[in-house]
């Protein structure tokens, strides 16, 4: 995404990252990251945060500038890393278990059909919840007590700083088999962090990791990151921790955050993967075309489904400008998070229908695109504020909360008003969404933990927070 803003009181300048089954992929296998070994010191970031004026030490959105689109996917998947390959594989410094998972045994076929869905509710006049903390004096991230004392959470419910990592997390997972949450961080580092809050490394050498999930019942843990940092020629790919690159070749990266992001498993035993479009609305980035409606790249702007072992891949959606994190609910409904054009429409949560078309690249404006004749595009299930760029997503498992079984969790990432917290919204879309924590520097993933708290990884500080209900 490129919208820019500055915000006079916080000069908290962000770059938003606003950002079915059909063809097999045709990615390429490429160099893999570096390893990082167990006691490595905390990376640094690779982009540079800017830090607010009243705050002591936390980052917020930095600016980044969007390029020319990027080179496309090539050759097929494969599930071992390319032999020829410069770089190693990520190590663990914990060995994988023994047993071999099954391989799915079938591929469900994909819907052709393309509903319209209900409209989407439209926002609360004032929104409901907890209000946002009206000063921009942030604690030091630290500062325990100052941080539980800033986050505002509904009557019943009590907030804990668990923890903080040394880095700008952008996804975080908890593992099946330990019970710790492992936290993936901008510069490449993923860490796991015990319940009294203990942080060790765990793997590193990624570049940009904004995806993780293990796969159900083990330890094998899925990454989406970058192969080729470049926003033109750039190149995505989906790896597993001990065993290499599954899917290589993957269309990136547009700008920060616009790659294969968020990943989860379906009730079908299969992976999905959200990745983002190589433009802002489909448009040719650069040359004598530039403006003009571009090619798009079979698997751009999808979610796509991946055999877990074999890395084969189909499209199980389309449409999405950056579906920065996906999540099931237990109904097997598919959510999907999405940063909207740099025109400044409000941003998206999509009830996610397999085989559909979405949006992206038709959207209303003046150098936007028309979707052809006999072309349904889906609208959003869930609007948001212009530029609040949605990332993580959850739709909440436990029994903790009373009646929020199935209630969906969003994060607003970015630093402008009417961001900066989570919102809830009423199972399967039941409610408008209102304000469930507030008072962030900038949230970027939110999960259900096995205790049945919610946990929320805050980009700006590398602080995790623990809301549990206290009745």
């Amino acid at each position: 995404m490129s919208k820019y803003h500055l915000p006079v009181l916080l000069i908290l300048v962000t770059f938003l990252i606003s950002c079915g089954g059909e063809t097999a992929s045709t990615p390429t296998a490429t160099a893999q990251p570096t390893t990082e070994i167990a006691a490595a010191t905390e990376p640094s970031p690779t982009d540079t945060p800017t830090t607010a004026p009243t705050a002591t030490d936390t980052a917020v959105p930095p600016t980044n500038t969007p390029v020319p689109e990027p080179a496309t996917a090539t050759s097929q998947p494969t599930d071992e890393p390319d032999p020829t390959a410069t770089e190693p594989e990520p190590t663990t410094v914990e060995p994988e278990p023994t047993s071999v998972e099954p391989n799915p045994t079938a591929v469900e076929s994909e819907s052709t059909s393309t509903p319209s869905g209900p409209p989407p509710p439209a926002p609360p006049a004032s929104p409901g919840g907890v209000t946002a903390p009206t000063d921009d004096n942030y604690p030091a991230n630290t500062d325990v007590a100052g941080w539980e004392n800033r986050i505002r959470v509904p009557a019943g419910f009590d907030v804990t700083y668990y923890g903080r990592v040394d880095g700008q997390p952008t996804s975080i997972a908890f593992s099946p088999v330990d019970g710790q949450l492992y936290i993936a961080t901008m510069a490449g580092t993923i860490y796991k962090m015990d319940s009294s809050g203990g942080v060790s490394a765990y793997v590193g050498g990624f570049t940009v990791p904004t995806g993780i999930a293990f796969r159900p019942g083990t330890n094998q843990l899925y990454v989406s990151s970058r192969v080729r940092d470049q926003n033109v020629g750039g190149e995505a790919q989906v790896s597993v921790v001990n065993r290499g690159q599954l899917i290589g070749g993957l269309p990136c990266c547009y700008t920060s955050f616009h790659s294969a992001n968020g990943i989860a498993f379906g009730p079908d035993g299969f992976g999905y993967v959200g990745v983002g479009g190589r433009a802002d609305h489909g448009e040719i980035l650069e040359g004598p075309n530039a403006g003009q409606q571009d090619e798009l790249d079979p698997l751009e702007a999808s979610i796509l489904r991946f055999n877990p072992d074999t890395g084969e891949v189909t499209v199980y959606a389309r449409g999405f400008r950056n579906p920065y994190d996906i999540a099931w609910d237990s109904t097997g409904q598919l959510w999907a998070t999405d940063n909207t054009p740099d025109f400044d429409p409000p941003e998206r949560l999509h009830r996610v229908v397999p085989g559909g078309l979405h949006g992206y690249p038709y959207y209303d404006c003046d150098v936007c695109f028309s979707p052809p004749e006999g072309v349904t595009v889906i609208p959003p299930l869930v609007q948001f504020t212009p530029s609040s760029a949605p990332t993580g997503v959850t739709a909440y498992s436990g029994s903790q909360f009373p009646g929020y079984y199935n209630a969906i969790f969003v994060t607003l990432w970015s630093a402008f008003p009417g961001a900066q917290k989570v919102m809830h919204i009423g199972a399967g879309g039941s409610s408008a969404p209102v304000n469930f924590a507030t008072g962030f520097a900038a949230p970027i993933d939110v999960v259900t933990g096995p205790d049945g708290s919610l946990y929320v990884a805050d980009w700006a500080t590398g602080i995790i927070f623990k809301i549990s209900y206290a009745g």
